[in-house]
């Protein structure tokens, strides 16, 4: 049985703890590897590695640490075949779909590029007689960042390239399902030429994530996941003095209203529903058709397209499936039991996944494209994160209904409105309570170079993901007021507030 380990100080390490979780291949249930699980002391000594590297680090101008990432972005790329086989591998969704998370997390390393310009800092001339002042923004220290199953190469490069950039250190704790990709972005990381003990993998589980979240060297956290355990990750670390930015669950919705271009809408809509078997914090979960008659078009058209979505192993001979198998058999079944919920609870299911059978799959972990319609507030499939591939239809009479429904919801990651109408889609921005919106555009994750959060329960901390406040959570701003006196220099001692 291959053994997944750590890559600390520069190298794979076997892990010392004699804790094990498996590894599975979704598409066939069967076991492809175990991963080393660290002990308290194991991630301990990961911490003392990223701060003994810190002090030289942070002090390697801002352009070489340029050049080393814009070396990692080269071997990234000429890798991304190989990142990817490995995401189908142990995730399970299908190979474009991992080419394509390489590809998005490739643009924040591009982003993070630019560092030279972006740390810049400010400078004013003259704030009073002779004095000027200016502001630096310095690295934290150690910072760490906790990462989940569902993209294990996006949502670490969300993270780390912009930590490294801007002269922090590193330690990345992926998701144990799937460990295999971060620890080969931290060979690629070496080999382009970053220092030893920059950049960190540790994997574990909740006893290593304790420890990196009231270590007194980890400077800062991020995370993203379920809202239960963004709210104790932010809690936890906050209470120990360190910032957070810790992104929890999502439930997004897509209005379409009657003048849409329902051809457009109902493409987007299964790709953003359907997508990476619904696996994504982006999803569309929940359409919300305005009028009867925009319901009933769209129910039509979303049978129709379901009949026809392919489904099975990530990686095939031939043209990809359009959709994989769900992470693990425990995730499975809790969608199958959210189906089950929405059934007994009233809604009207007209396409039940848990019928589907993949020739050829084993024990694969499969569900196919599920619909709901006549899906209301209160039912749990409405409510809740469900994560996989199911799509509720909750229908609206009003433009108002659906605006007042969705901001009702206590999650506010993202949402779209399929309109013709620009008045409409002006007002669904400026109203809706949700942190990234898309007006024709189905899943809105901003691009690098602005930055990705939710509202309310979608995200705890003051500063977004990546772009601008990415720089921001990982630098701390220190102003500098000076003067140098010219001519004999005064005796007078001066009790009074400097002013101009």
């Amino acid at each position: 049985m291959k053994t997944l380990s750590h890559y600390l100080n520069g190298q794979l390490t076997t892990g010392q703890n004699q804790r094990y979780a498996p590894v599975y291949n979704p598409a066939t249930g069967e076991q492809s590897a175990q991963v080393a699980l660290a002990s308290a002391d194991e991630t301990r000594d990961a911490v003392r590695i990223a701060d003994e590297a810190f002090v030289t680090w942070s002090k390697t101008s801002p352009l070489k640490r340029s050049r080393i990432l814009f070396k990692f972005k080269a071997l990234v790329e000429e890798h991304t075949d190989e990142l990817a086989r490995l995401i189908s591998s142990e995730h399970g969704k299908v190979f474009s779909d991992a080419k394509g998370e390489v590809t998005r997390g490739l643009e924040v390393v591009e982003f993070a590029c630019g560092i030279p310009h972006l740390q810049k800092g400010e400078h004013s001339m003259n704030v009073g007689s002779g004095v000027d002042s200016y502001s630096m923004m310095q690295p934290l220290g150690v910072c760490a960042g906790i990462s989940p199953f569902n993209f294990p190469a996006m949502v670490p490069m969300w993270m780390f390239p912009i930590a490294l950039a801007c002269g922090n250190t590193f330690v990345m704790k992926p998701s144990e399902k799937d460990p295999s990709t971060p620890l080969r972005l931290a060979e690629l990381l070496s080999e382009a030429g970053l220092p030893d003990g920059v950049f960190n993998v540790l994997n574990g589980d909740k006893e290593a994530v304790d420890v990196l979240l009231t270590d007194e060297c980890v400077q800062a956290v991020s995370f993203v996941g379920s809202t239960s355990i963004a709210e104790y990750i932010y809690a936890t670390a906050s209470a120990h003095g360190k910032r957070v930015q810790a992104l929890g669950g999502a439930k997004n919705h897509m209005v379409i209203m009657p003048d849409a271009d329902l051809d457009q809408a109902v493409g987007a809509l299964m790709g953003a529903a359907y997508g990476s078997a619904g696996e994504r914090c982006m999803a569309i979960s929940v359409a919300v058709p305005v009028g009867e008659e925009t319901a009933n078009r769209l129910r039509e058209k979303l049978v129709a397209e379901l009949d026809k979505l392919t489904v099975g192993p990530g990686l095939v001979d031939g043209p990809d499936n359009d959709m994989g198998p769900l992470i693990t058999r425990e995730h499975r079944d809790k969608v199958a039991g959210y189906i089950q919920s929405g059934v007994d609870e009233g809604a009207e299911l007209v396409v039940d996944g848990r019928q589907i059978t993949i020739d050829g799959a084993g024990d694969g972990y499969f569900i196919g494209g599920t619909l709901f319609d006549h899906v209301t507030p209160d039912m749990r499939i409405h409510s809740e994160e469900i994560f996989g591939p199911v799509l509720a239809m909750a229908r609206v009479a009003s433009f108002d209904d659906a605006v007042s429904m969705i901001n009702a919801h206590e999650y506010g990651n993202g949402t779209a409105i399929f309109t013709r109408d620009g008045d409409a889609a002006r007002q669904y921005c400026e109203q809706i309570q949700v942190g990234m919106v898309g007006v024709n555009v189905p899943i809105p994750v901003p691009m690098a170079f602005h930055s990705f959060g939710g509202w309310k329960r979608s995200l705890f901390g003051p500063l977004h993901m990546h772009g601008p406040d990415g720089v921001r959570f990982y630098t701390r701003m220190k102003t500098i007021t000076q003067r140098w006196p010219s001519g004999i220099r005064e005796e007078t001692n001066h009790f009074t507030m400097p002013t101009m």
